[in-house]
């Protein structure tokens, strides 16, 4: 029979009544010949009470010395997870044991609360899979070179969970969340989202990038390098479910472009209202510019998105970028004490109350005339945009965050995504 990997989410794991449903679940696959490896997440609610606790003796933790503290004190959620999974499982008459990311030797870079996983020694997993045991290992969290716990950021057990089936080259991996799959867009804005029953790689990845809360983007990346066979499902569904049926439920994200798939011109709307613009004015027009820019930012370890440079008037120009909106304040600083004295420009101004709003689909490819289509929906409905970027698949708009809910529910018309065939 198949290994198979399955990942739990916080609201999963949300109480022991809960935790003893995901056991039965893991139990029935066990059953039915399937050797089982499973990465749940902290208790819902959890890791923000802990870094709540941090926050409160510490406000700014921006230092590494603090930051590795952090991970430290988040780290302790998943392993009660796992813990208690692994009790559930023996109540259900499995052979369970639980582990540490680093006890299975899961291995980071040193960059606390975004580190990034660097390699997986599966012998221990291996063994225990081979003695008929139930693996149950944290999601979110590794060890670094001088033997640090760290963790992968929000959403960082999706990529352990990948990571993990790429490492013991799993059958499949199985995504259960407290959605069915993946929406057309967000069920809770537009009603009319529909579930798509395949997605690609690729639009699967520019979703996650682009806002979509369904998957972390870097377990997407981990499945597209490895080719890992990746499902989104439901946790939801009764336990005692048909397994069959609950094999082909939810979302199954494809690496090959089926017909069915390119018909689609769109098939998503991402948003992300997390986002940030800061432009620094008066910049002078002359040759690395950019990277004294967004370099000096990379180097404090933030995420930079949309960019926009100006037409030089006089010699001079404003450069534009978003971040997200958590870094906003610490950017700002950077910006205002580092980098506007040491390029000599004007000032820095700021808006956090800015959102992003894409398209997806692989079926831009070979149609023209769809981010025109956008641009006119947005435009029928009074909405100005800030910044545009593009590629092969997707058409990103910034635009103020008022107007994000009406934004999203005008394009999925547009692109008629509500007789979507899901």
């Amino acid at each position: 029979m198949a290994l198979i990997v399955h990942k739990y989410g916080g609201t999963s794991m949300g109480s022991t009544e809960r935790i003893r449903n995901v056991a039965k679940r893991v139990a029935k696959w066990a059953r039915a010949g399937h050797r089982m490896v499973v990465v749940p997440s902290a208790m819902s609610g959890e890791t923000n009470r802990l870094l709540g606790l941090a926050k409160d003796l510490m406000p700014d933790a921006h230092s590494a010395q603090a930051q590795r503290e952090l991970d430290m004190i988040a780290s302790t959620g998943e392993q009660v997870s796992v813990g208690l999974l692994a009790l559930a499982l023996q109540a259900e008459g499995m052979q369970a044991v639980s582990y540490t990311g680093w006890q299975v030797g899961i291995r980071t870079d040193d960059s606390y609360t975004k580190a990034r996983i660097q390699s997986i020694d599966d012998k221990r997993i291996q063994a225990d899979l081979d003695a008929g045991r139930v693996v149950v290992i944290t999601g979110f969290q590794g060890i670094d070179p001088d033997g640090s716990i760290t963790t992968l950021g929000r959403g960082g057990s999706d990529t352990s969970a990948v990571a993990v089936a790429a490492a013991i080259r799993a059958d499949e991996c199985l995504i259960y969340t407290d959605v069915d799959g993946v929406y057309t867009t967000d069920p809770r804005v537009v009603p009319e989202a529909r579930r798509l029953s395949t997605i690609s790689f690729e639009e699967m990845l520019e979703m996650a990038s682009l806002g979509s809360k369904v998957l972390q983007i870097r377990s997407v990346e981990f499945a597209g390098k490895y080719r890992v066979p990746l499902r989104v499902l439901s946790s939801f569904t009764p336990w005692d479910i048909d397994l069959n049926e609950e094999a082909r439920s939810g979302t199954l994200i494809t690496f090959e472009e089926d017909e069915k798939m390119e018909k689609a011109v769109v098939s998503g709307i991402a948003f992300n209202r997390d986002e940030a613009k800061l432009t620094v004015l008066g910049v002078p027009d002359k040759p690395g510019i950019a990277y004294q820019i967004l370099g000096a930012v990379a180097d404090a370890n933030i995420d930079i998105d949309v960019i926009i440079q100006n037409v030089s008037h006089d010699g001079r120009t404003d450069f534009s970028f978003t971040v997200h909106r958590n870094d906003f304040k610490r950017v700002t600083e950077l910006l205002e004490t580092e980098v506007v004295p040491k390029l000599g420009a004007s000032r820095v101004i700021g808006d956090p109350r800015i959102c992003k709003v894409s398209i997806v689909g692989i079926g831009m490819k070979s149609h023209v005339g769809v981010a025109a289509r956008m641009f006119r929906a947005l435009s029928e409905e009074g909405i100005n945009i800030q910044m545009i970027s593009t590629s092969e698949i997707k058409t990103s708009v910034v635009i103020d965050e008022k107007y994000m809910e009406l934004a999203v529910r005008a394009l999925h018309r547009a692109f008629e995504l509500d007789g979507q065939a899901a």
